[in-house]
C-alpha cells in the first residue's frame, strides 16, 4: 500500500483536485521535458489515432516501454501525462501515449469518438506497441483510460500477458452509474460537469457537422450533464442504448475478477467523483489486483511537496509497482 499524505496548505478532495493540474510543478527538478514524437496510425475501421511517443536520443533498445492511456478530454499534453513523461524519462524508459479518438487536436473521421469501456481499442493499440517494443509494456490509465484499460485486462483474461506485463488504473470510475451520478449532483456539476461539458460539446457538434444527422442536434445542445450528454450521443455512437447501458456494461468493477495479469488499482478516497461506497474491496478482485485506496488525493491530483507543490509523487509509486509488478529488472532508475 502506497502512504500518501497529502501536505497540510492543500486540504480537501476540491482543493487536491483543481489545483495541481492547474499550478503545480510536473517535473521534479522544474526543468523542461523532453519533447514528443508523433505518429499517424490508421485503425481497423479506416480512421486514424495519433501517438506521442517520448524522445529519448541513444535510448537503450532494451528498455520497458510505459504506455499511457489519458482521461476525459485529456491529452499527452495534461498534467498527469506530462509528469509520468518526466518519470519514465528519468528511469531510462520508453514512454507512449496514444489519444483517443478525436483527442489528439485534429477531429477524427469515423461517425464515432471514444468511451470508458473502449476496450476493444485498448487492445489494439496495446498489441501494435507491443509488436514494436523490445522489453515489456506497462500501461497505465488515467480516470476513464483506467476504466477501459481494466475491461481490457479482464476480457483478454490470460491472454493480456504477452501484451502486458503490467497494468494500473488511477482515480478511475471503475463503477460508472456511481460516478456518473455523483458528478451530475451539487458543486461538481456546477464546475466538472461544465468543464467538461466546454469541450465536448464542440467537439460532438463538429463530428454533427461531419456526419449530418449523427445524432440529435437539439437534445445535445439541451444537455446540462454527463448523464444526458451520454444519452445522445456517447452511448448511441457505440452501441449502447443509452446511458444505464452504456455505464453498466462499460464499468470495469464487475470485471476486476478476471483479470489475469499483475494490476493495481488506485483511488483516493476523497476524490470528488467517486464515492467511496462504490469502490472495490477484496472480495470484488482477484488475486490479481491490488488496492491502494488512500485517504487523501483528489480526482488525479496527489499533491507533494511545498506551494506550489509538484504531482511527481503518484506517477513515481505507480511506476514504481509497474517495475515490481513486470519483474523489477528493468527498474534501472530510481
Amino acid at each position: 500500500m502506497w502512504e500518501y499524505r497529502a501536505p497540510a496548505w492543500l486540504p480537501g478532495g476540491h482543493a487536491q483536485t483543481i489545483w495541481p493540474p492547474l499550478f503545480s510543478r510536473t517535473a521534479a527538478d522544474g526543468q523542461a521535458q523532453p519533447a514528443y514524437r508523433r505518429e499517424r496510425w490508421t485503425t481497423p475501421d479506416g480512421d486514424f489515432v495519433d501517438v506521442d511517443f517520448l524522445h529519448i536520443p541513444e535510448a537503450p533498445a532494451q528498455r520497458p516501454l510505459l504506455v499511457l492511456f489519458h482521461g476525459l478530454e485529456g491529452s499527452s499534453s495534461s498534467s498527469y501525462a506530462r509528469a509520468f513523461a518526466d518519470v519514465a524519462h528519468r528511469r531510462g524508459w520508453g514512454y507512449a501515449v496514444p489519444h483517443f479518438r478525436g483527442c489528439s487536436g485534429e477531429l477524427n473521421l469515423a461517425p464515432r469518438a471514444y468511451h470508458s469501456g473502449d476496450y476493444e481499442e485498448i487492445g489494439w493499440m496495446l498489441q501494435r506497441l507491443r509488436a514494436g517494443a523490445g522489453a515489456p509494456v506497462l500501461a497505465v490509465g488515467i480516470s476513464l483510460g483506467g476504466n477501459a484499460l481494466m475491461r481490457w485486462a479482464a476480457e483478454a483474461g490470460t491472454a493480456a500477458a504477452p501484451v502486458a506485463a503490467a497494468v494500473a488504473s488511477v482515480c478511475s470510475p471503475l463503477d460508472l452509474m456511481a460516478s456518473g451520478d455523483a458528478i451530475g449532483q451539487g458543486f461538481n456539476r456546477q464546475i466538472y460537469t461544465r468543464l467538461f461539458l466546454r469541450t465536448m460539446k464542440p467537439r460532438a457538434l463538429a463530428k454533427w457537422a461531419q456526419h449530418p444527422g449523427l445524432f440529435d442536434r437539439d437534445r445535445l445542445l439541451a444537455a446540462r450533464d454527463l448523464r444526458k450528454f451520454d444519452e445522445v450521443f456517447t452511448g448511441p455512437l457505440h452501441g449502447f442504448a443509452g446511458t444505464n447501458d452504456y455505464w453498466t456494461r462499460a464499468s470495469a468493477k464487475p470485471h476486476l475478477h478476471r483479470i489475469r495479469i499483475p494490476a493495481l488499482a488506485l483511488n483516493a478516497r476523497n476524490d470528488p467523483f467517486i464515492p467511496t461506497w462504490s469502490l472495490p474491496d477484496r472480495a470484488a478482485v482477484g488475486s490479481f489486483v491490488e488496492l491502494w485506496q488512500p485517504a487523501h488525493g483528489g480526482h488525479v491530483g496527489f499533491p507533494a511537496g511545498a506551494p506550489p507543490g509538484h504531482v511527481q509523487a503518484m506517477p513515481q509509486a505507480v511506476a514504481g509497482w509497474l517495475g515490481t509488478a513486470a519483474g523489477g529488472q528493468h527498474r534501472t532508475k530510481p
